[in-house]
């Protein structure tokens, strides 16, 4: 099979703004001096163009430090079924850390957000800061083809 033959369709924004709704993980990737710092995140989304993110952890966290030295990122997420069946959605966005007196404005998200339990207990004792990703642009594709051989007989 050749990439010519691969069956993608390109999300539009209301596609990505669903897929996006639906889904609770992905990958952030910061920007270093040699290769991008690349981290599993759960994330809340605004239903428009906002992602947020919680992080756990002192100062001294380099994913807290990569994400205060820049203001861009990129965001992945997606979903695989099979090999016939994926899609995923790549954001290229602006990051901001959200003042703790702002949090209350986006407790509806914060708390739909998924989390694993040890990041919930963490929570409890450790320090907590929340991220504003913003979205400037984003690109989507999904696959929904039929596997080699599969063919579909029209006249029945």
């Amino acid at each position: 099979m050749t990439v010519e033959e691969i069956q993608l369709t390109e999300m539009d924004d209301d596609a990505i703004r669903a897929f996006l709704a639906n889904r609770k993980m992905g990958v952030l990737g910061l920007p270093t001096d040699e290769i991008p710092y690349l981290l599993p995140m759960s994330f809340g989304y605004d239903d428009a163009e906002t992602l947020y993110f919680t992080f756990v952890g002192g100062p001294e966290s380099r994913k807290r430090g990569l994400i205060e030295a820049t203001d861009r990122a990129v965001f992945l997420t997606y979903a695989a079924e099979s090999p016939f069946s994926w899609e995923s959605a790549l954001l290229t966005g602006r990051v901001e850390a959200i003042p703790d007196d702002e949090w209350d404005d986006i407790v509806p998200v914060l708390e739909a957000a998924w989390r694993p339990d040890v990041i919930e207990a963490a929570m409890e004792t450790e320090e907590v800061s929340v991220y504003r990703f913003s979205v400037d642009e984003w690109t989507g594709y999904k696959h929904t083809g039929l596997p080699p051989g599969f063919d579909v007989d029209e006249s029945v």
